[in-house]
């Protein structure tokens, strides 16, 4: 990736390192009041609003309300935090001073929100210095808003939630994602003919964001995949820490680069393995 290397998650002996003059509760809430102001015009807008132009791939596309929205976030949080630094999906880069840096994706899931489907979603994160602390995902079709701060756990519309208690890897419903190069769909698509007969099934929603919020609630098992960047999964990864869950790569490492898998801490040998098996790259 062309910017720095995925922050962490700390441990909760780290906390008390962390800047002291960023709160991670504080960015959180920030993030909510900044996602909040965009959700209701983008629900407005969903299956009403063209590509404008194309990206990495003819697939990849953008629209003009994605470019709206990651200029209306930013603007937002560098008005209440003028020195803070800013990664957005459409371009926005600000090399700010404060040690925060925010990573917003302002249309997880832009193919969804074009055709009017659901599972588009508005992704901000905060990190500190280096470590993911803050994430919000909100959900303008549903209405749903979910948030994590570091140490202080996840929550759905500001309801506790937690990963779904661990059911056999035969009973265990994944969620996972495409790329957008057409070679890489077809390599994708041959790994799951060997993980899908060992599981319950599998879901694709859309969007990164959406599909980690879901394991987050519970509502998935678990979710894998590769050539994502770090704003498709920022925020997502604080909520499944957050919610009990475990984000990795195939290594078993935090992800550093543009593969995730997002379970609970029971399930993840056997996805990892499975994975392996599959040679899901």
């Amino acid at each position: 990736m062309a910017h720095r290397a995925t922050p962490t998650v700390p441990t909760p002996a780290t906390l008390q390192q962390l800047n002291p003059v960023a709160d991670p509760t504080q960015l959180r809430e920030l993030a909510l009041a900044a996602a909040r102001l965009v959700a209701p015009t983008l629900r407005q807008k969903a299956g009403r609003t063209p590509a404008e132009d194309t990206k990495s791939t003819l697939t990849d596309m953008v629209t003009a309300a994605d470019r709206w929205s990651e200029e209306t976030l930013v603007n937002y949080l560098l008005s209440q935090r003028p020195n803070d630094g800013v990664l957005g999906e459409e371009g926005a880069s600000v090399n700010g001073t404060s040690g925060v840096r925010w990573i917003i994706d302002p249309i997880d899931g832009t193919t969804n929100f074009m055709y009017g489907l659901t599972g588009y979603t508005v992704s901000i994160a905060a990190e500190v210095d280096g470590v993911l602390v803050a994430g919000v995902i909100v959900d303008p079709a549903a209405g749903d808003e979910f948030a994590a701060a570091l140490g202080q756990g996840a929550t759905r519309n500001e309801q506790e939630i937690r990963v779904r208690p661990a059911p056999n890897l035969t009973h265990a419903l994944l969620a996972t994602g495409f790329g957008y190069r057409p070679e890489r769909r077809g390599e994708q698509a041959q790994s799951l003919v060997a993980v899908l007969p060992q599981v319950r099934d599998i879901r694709r929603f859309g969007g990164a964001a959406y599909e980690l919020a879901s394991v987050a609630c519970g509502r998935v098992d678990g979710y894998f995949e590769s050539e994502l960047n770090l704003w498709d999964m920022a925020a997502g990864l604080v909520l499944v820490a957050e919610a009990g869950g475990v984000v990795t790569d195939l290594e078993g490492n935090f992800p550093q680069k543009d593969f995730v898998l997002a379970t609970t801490a029971e399930l993840h040998p056997e996805l990892i393995k499975l994975l392996r098996s599959a040679e899901y790259l």
